[in-house]
């Protein structure tokens, strides 16, 4: 079989400052541990998040200098329109200036003191979104979706049984039901489309609305491709419009598969509900026709949504993820298996099994990988999920290191140097110690507080 090469050319560069381990020893100590206060031009390769930091192709670069920056009925916003509608085909799509915006508006209808809303796995913005309204979110994901070593091939896939009970127990108490795809907070775990289809048929029966976040639908529609039986001759537009088509409404960050570097929207089906929605877009983000966003953005998504659905990208996409994945685990590293859409996740909690998950094994492994090589992760696990809204603290489903690949950004020489990065950790992980919080606000505190080594 040939490499999987890069399906692109390219056209301009950023040069990388490189920095000592002693320089980031005192970065790190800066910025009390917490890799999100590192300012970016000390981190050599940055996989933080995939979130808006991929690069954008010429001929997106070439659609925003047609960008129309009208204040009402811009051009611009119904070509991003009609981009979305062709995959995602719901009566009305309503801009924002990233996702968690999308999902601020829906909760502020949905959401409210006493009300409950299942997911498979709600995202941290999504469930800060609820938490701030008052509402609770339950993750009902399938068992195998908590077992990092499971080769299940939809371990995103909600657990239907605990789903029908958790509608039965709290009733009217449950505005709507959502569910992510991929399951980032999962390890980037598919959706199978069978399963789509059974939580919307729930969803009806329990006459609820049903949400898709969105965010990896074009990933999460290459792996229904791949490993759904009876999906193989299918095009990844059929199946995104087919997944779609089972929802009331999505929200989406189009900064993950719109190859946006700002963006997101909120689609609707309701008119009322896309009234209300509307309304406080006005209020909060702008008029509906550019929701926050430049006209030149809107025509940069607009040709971004129709990139990300090509089948030599999302294989040369995914094929980098099950590379570092399958030489990882040849270094005896336990990695979340197989290998998800967007980033390779690191079972910490097996890997450094002395520290205890209420020290954070997570923060530990992600604090090493950036002093011994300069790369930047993100931990998901107790730091991001333990804190409960009551003040209380448990150990998260599991503990996770998550290494997101921005899009069409790093080459194959970046990933064969996380490689040898982490078969230097292999020597010294017994070493590594852990790690208290010292300071956090009351909501996300994963984005703003203080560690302290241990």
């Amino acid at each position: 079989m040939k490499t999987i090469i890069e399906p692109f050319r390219i056209k301009s560069v950023e040069p990388i400052r490189m920095t000592t381990r002693e320089e980031r020893q005192r970065l790190l100590e800066e910025a009390h541990f917490n890799l999100f206060a590192l300012h970016s031009d000390d981190v050599l390769i940055d996989l933080l998040t995939d979130s808006g930091t991929g690069a954008m192709s010429s001929a997106q670069w070439a659609a925003m200098m047609r960008g129309d920056e009208s204040y009402a009925g811009s051009p611009s916003f119904y070509r991003f329109e009609a981009a979305v509608k062709n995959l995602a085909p719901f009566k009305h799509v309503i801009p924002t200036h990233q996702g968690r915006a999308a999902e601020d508006i829906l909760f502020s209808i949905f959401g409210g003191l006493g009300r409950n809303i299942p997911s498979n796995t709600h995202f941290d913005t999504t469930r800060g979104n609820i938490e701030s309204s008052g509402a609770m979110g339950h993750d009902l994901v399938i068992a195998d979706g908590n077992d990092p070593a499971s080769l299940h091939p939809f371990k995103g896939n909600m657990d239907l049984a605990r789903l029908e009970a958790y509608l039965e127990e709290h009733g009217d108490s449950v505005p709507c039901v959502m569910l992510t795809i991929t399951n980032n907070a999962g390890g980037g775990q598919p959706v199978s489309l069978e399963n789509i289809r059974e939580v919307s048929a729930l969803a009806k029966e329990y006459n609820k609305p049903f949400f898709i976040d969105g965010c990896r639908f074009a990933e999460n529609a290459w792996f229904i491709k791949q490993r759904e039986p009876g999906q193989q001759d299918r095009s990844i537009p059929e199946i995104v419009r087919d997944c779609f088509s089972c929802a009331d409404g999505m929200t989406m960050s189009a900064k993950k598969d719109a190859f946006g570097n700002i963006g997101g929207w909120l689609a609707l089906n309701d008119d009322e509900l896309a009234e209300q929605a509307r309304t406080h877009l006005i209020r909060t983000e702008g008029f509906p026709t550019y929701g926050g966003l430049a006209g030149r953005d809107l025509d940069a998504l607009a040709q971004g949504l129709s990139e990300i659905v090509d089948e030599n990208y999302l294989h040369y996409r995914i094929r980098t993820n099950e590379y570092i994945i399958e030489r990882l685990d040849a270094l005896g590293v336990p990695v979340v298996k197989p290998a998800g859409g967007h980033a390779v996740f690191i079972d910490s909690r097996k890997w450094l099994e002395h520290i205890p998950p209420l020290e954070y094994p997570g923060q530990a492994l992600a604090v090493a990988l950036y002093e011994l090589g300069g790369i930047r992760g993100c931990e998901i696990g107790t730091v991001m999920f333990g804190a409960h809204p009551d003040g209380s603290e448990a150990p998260a489903a599991m503990d996770l290191v998550r290494l997101a690949i921005p899009r069409r950004t790093y080459t194959q020489s970046h990933a064969d140097y996380i490689i040898e990065v982490f078969e230097e950790l292999v020597d010294i992980k017994d070493s590594l110690k852990g790690f208290r919080i010292s300071r956090q606000p009351k909501l996300m505190r994963h984005f703003t507080c203080s560690f302290e080594r241990l």
